[in-house]
């Protein structure tokens, strides 16, 4: 684990106690819709990465498999901890690096990444990871707040970079040039709301680039 990795991991296992409280009716609402509007076959693999508390976990149906990844052991503890209250036999985690997954070439359905991009040390390599883990066909879904393309509120996020990269987070990832650079194939780019900060992208595990 580098010196970033392991900085991280200790930032956000030392945040879990907090996590719930702070981020889970605000991120759990939204992730349920985008969840649901996948309408997840029966029988899917699902792959979600950087997990954390599993805040997302009441939104997966039932009739799916999914497994939860993250390097923060504080996170995923809580994360099991839902899994025995709800008796939820379709979900599992394990702590894993989302820049090197220890899992097969094309072994699930689909690879979630919600609210992770901005926090991994390398976005790009954690895309080329979920590409190669998709199967052919697959679905990779991102929900995460980029740098927005207003001049001014742009340039506010990107000066706010250092500081919040002591935090564990970036600000300065724009969204077009992430997925060139990750050769992304994206079919659908939305906002979960009118007003919302954060952007959903369906891509899939093709190495293909940016089209609109």
């Amino acid at each position: 684990m580098s010196g970033i990795e392991a900085h991280e991991s200790k930032l956000y296992s030392n945040f879990a106690p907090l996590y719930d409280k702070i981020f889970g009716k605000i991120f759990s609402s939204r992730l349920r819709r985008v969840i649901a509007a996948l309408n997840i076959p029966r029988g899917a693999r699902v792959l979600e990465v950087g997990a954390g508390t599993g805040t997302s976990f009441p939104a997966y149906p039932r009739h799916c498999e999914v497994i939860g990844i993250d390097l923060a052991p504080d996170m995923l503890a809580r994360a099991e901890g839902k899994i025995r209250e709800n008796g939820w036999t379709h979900l599992k985690v394990m702590e894993m690096d989302a820049l090197e997954l220890q899992f097969p070439d094309d072994s699930f359905d689909y690879v979630m990444a919600f609210h992770v991009v901005t926090v991994v040390p390398d976005p790009i390599r954690m895309i080329q990871e979920a590409k190669r883990v998709c199967r052919p066909g697959g679905k990779i879904v991102i929900v995460n707040h980029f740098t927005s393309n207003f001049p001014l509120l742009g340039f506010l996020t990107e000066t706010l970079d250092p500081v919040t990269r002591r935090l564990g987070w970036r600000t300065n990832l724009r969204l077009k040039p992430f997925i060139e650079e990750a050769e992304l194939n994206v079919d659908t780019i939305y906002k979960p709301s009118r007003l919302s900060l954060y952007t959903v992208l369906l891509g899939t595990g093709e190495k293909n680039g940016y089209h609109s």
